[in-house]
């Protein structure tokens, strides 16, 4: 976590990167004070630099293999609910809830911590309905960049890059929100995500990421 720390603010360093939609965040923070962002695994690389309230409390999964991320967020300051959209998510839901009434607002990967790649799970919908919240979606994208082999393929932008953040239409889950509107609001979101997500490969002059796997019900 420490050589990642380091790692991943000198490549902050070195980008030029432009911001498109911020002023969602803007509206947000006057009404009603707080937010959620919500943005894709495969970015998460240089989404520390996404944020820029005071306290934001992020979702981690409880599997060991997630320790090391948590330890290099904390080195961002970014707090921690334990839990996930699958296994612990009810812990990690009342841990999220606590951290809004304290004041943070709210970071998401609504594909985390596994997968299917770019699928909304419910939980991030739950989340916006019991606290009241935007969901305000986020993107990243640079040029030159790579993709890992991994389950989301994480992009990684290399030294010197261009970059850019885009911040879509925000998604408002109602308290009272029934199964079906629920269920609309996520797709809402899934859409909305997909569609900054490509604008800004698209921005970059990069190559869209694969289409998402088909949804096989569980």
């Amino acid at each position: 976590p420490p050589l990642g720390h380091v790692y991943i603010r000198l490549l902050h360093v070195t980008m030029r990167i432009e911001v498109r939609g911020a002023e969602a965040l803007e509206l947000a923070r006057r009404d009603p004070g707080h937010y959620i962002l919500c943005f894709w695994h495969s970015r998460f690389v240089l989404m520390p630099y996404c944020y820029p309230g005071p306290r934001i409390v992020v979702l981690s999964s409880n599997h060991r293999d997630a320790e090391a991320l948590v330890r290099l967020l904390r080195m961002f300051g970014i707090e921690q609910a334990r839990g996930s959209s699958t296994s612990g998510g009810a812990t990690g839901m009342r841990q999220v809830l606590r951290k809004v009434k304290e004041g943070c607002d709210v970071g998401l990967t609504p594909d985390g911590p596994r997968g299917p790649k770019r699928r909304v799970q419910p939980g991030v919908v739950a989340i916006g309905r019991f606290t009241g919240l935007p969901i305000i979606p986020v993107t990243f994208s640079a040029s030159p960049a790579r993709r890992i082999r991994t389950w989301d393929g994480t992009l990684l932008p290399k030294f010197f890059s261009k970059g850019v953040f885009i911040y879509g239409s925000p998604i408002v889950v109602p308290r009272d929100a029934d199964e079906l509107t629920q269920e609309e609001k996520r797709l809402a979101l899934e859409r909305e995500l997909d569609r900054i997500t490509d604008l800004a490969d698209d921005a970059m002059t990069l190559a869209r990421e694969d289409a998402r796997p088909p949804f096989v019900p569980s």
